[in-house]
């Protein structure tokens, strides 16, 4: 034991610092403290950096660190994001068979209609949640559900008891993301431990597992569906593809990129397309499973209109319409976001269809590339990019050779400088200097860095 300690001593003091950095984070801090909040976290991206730098081949010992990390905030209530409240409501009213899509928790505290249940400690969830969630149907899709009823289960009215579970669910998410994707990193003849720039992440030990934010368990089915894909073993991972779906619904823009993998690994065009609409089958034939407890017509009015004000009412940490709204003010004296947020996730389509079908797609590393440049279009498109969302491309950019989501991993801290003591204002200089730090490495990384294995300018649509 002493011999292992002397041996590794650097890497464990760089460890025990960070660790004492969580505990602050996670039991020490409040959102509206920015100037700690961002200290603290470039202090454990620096020190992440340095455990993956002079670690990088032992294996164990960072997995451990993860483990370790991801434990200290296993009582800690979330303090960046209060989205936890409304999971555990959610889980509570699905646990006495009530649908969670057909009433807001608005509806229930001012009884204009009776759910037929009662929800423990419903006055403090309501109040936790924020007059935002409260007004709005639940957009949480019926995986995501599944979970927080699980949560309700086991943990009674405990709050933290719901949190613990909830917790739980988030850290073995993590350590399937650890392992599929290694498994992947080796069959892909790339260093598996490079796993470690998501598994070591403060921007992920904060984000999922401090603030119980779900894209770690949609990612874990969907980073399966990908090992399992380029094994050829394509039944399982659409259903794989289609649970990840039911858990949060951005794996939905990926499905248009499998055009081209499908030809190439069915040898025919005709063989690959026909193989392409079974995978689809059985992705939508997950999907329906999963929906069809709740389907109904009023189901279906309340979750697409609560989808529908991601893109035409909310407003957070965004880039392209942010420049759109200043032009629109400036011009024509108003926010012209009701236009732009139907018109931008056209152009995100179009922009995916261009991969598809202009952009080779045909080995499992150019297919997870194609992925990182949808998402990475869609976030910059987007009206509301709340900093939890960038770990789908953070996870997707470990498969290729771009590195700029790491890059914004660090970056998204600023985002949190709108949440102040006198209440919600975005500091827009702050966000610029995100987006330009991250567009800008961005652009250096497709035209500037010269790496060994890095493609030519010329092969990013082609290649």
């Amino acid at each position: 034991m002493f011999d292992f300690v002397k041996s590794h001593r650097i890497p464990i003091l760089f460890a025990a610092i960070s660790v004492v950095f969580y505990i602050s984070f996670g039991y020490n801090l409040e959102r509206s403290d920015f100037l700690k909040l961002s200290l603290l976290y470039a202090g454990l991206f620096f020190l992440a950096y340095k455990l993956i730098q002079i670690s990088k081949d032992s294996f164990w010992l960072l997995a451990g660190f993860g483990v370790v990390f991801r434990l200290l905030f296993f009582t800690s209530i979330p303090n960046l994001s209060q989205d936890f409240y409304r999971f555990l409501w959610d889980g509570r009213l699905l646990l006495q068979g009530v649908s969670p899509y057909l009433f807001t928790p608005q509806m229930y505290m001012d009884a204009t209609i009776s759910v037929g249940a009662e929800i423990p400690r419903a006055q403090l969830l309501y109040e936790g949640m924020g007059a935002l969630s409260a007004g709005h149907f639940s957009n949480y899709p019926p995986v995501n559900q599944l979970f927080f009823a699980v949560a309700a289960l086991f943990s009674g009215k405990s709050i933290v008891g719901s949190v613990v579970v909830l917790r739980v669910i988030m850290i073995l998410a993590d350590l399937g993301i650890l392992y599929f994707g290694r498994k992947l990193l080796k069959v892909l003849n790339l260093n598996p431990n490079t796993i470690f720039w998501y598994f070591l992440n403060p921007f992920i030990i904060i984000e999922l597992t401090g603030n119980l934010h779900f894209e770690g368990v949609m990612l874990f089915f969907f980073i399966w569906a990908i090992y399992l894909l380029h094994q050829k073993k394509w039944l399982w991972a659409a259903v794989l593809v289609g649970l990840s779906i039911s858990v949060k619904l951005i794996p939905l823009l990926f499905l248009p990129l499998l055009y081209q993998y499908f030809i190439k690994t069915r040898g025919s065009k005709a063989s690959g397309v026909l193989s392409l609409v079974k995978f689809y089958a059985v992705v939508g034939f997950t999907l329906v499973l999963s929906f069809a407890p709740f389907l109904s017509s009023e189901f279906i009015s309340n979750f697409s209109g609560t989808i529908g004000l991601w893109f035409q009412e909310f407003e957070f940490n965004a880039s392209v319409h942010y420049i759109l709204r200043w032009i629109s003010f400036k011009t024509i004296g108003w926010n012209l976001i009701g236009i732009t947020g139907k018109i931008l996730p056209i152009v995100v389509l179009l922009f995916v269809l261009g991969l598809t079908f202009f952009r080779k797609n045909k080995s499992t590393q150019e297919l997870i590339t194609a992925m990182v440049w949808a998402i990475s279009f869609y976030l910059l498109l987007s009206t509301t990019v709340h900093p939890w969302y960038l770990a789908t491309p953070l996870l997707l950019s470990v498969f290729t050779q771009y590195r700029f989501p790491v890059v914004w991993s660090l970056m998204a801290v600023l985002s949190y400088s709108a949440y102040t003591a006198e209440g919600f204002q975005e500091n827009e200089l702050l966000i610029a200097i995100e987006y330009a730090v991250v567009i800008g490495y961005a652009v250096w990384e497709i035209y500037f860095r010269k790496t060994k294995n890095a493609p030519k300018k010329e092969e990013f649509l082609t290649s």
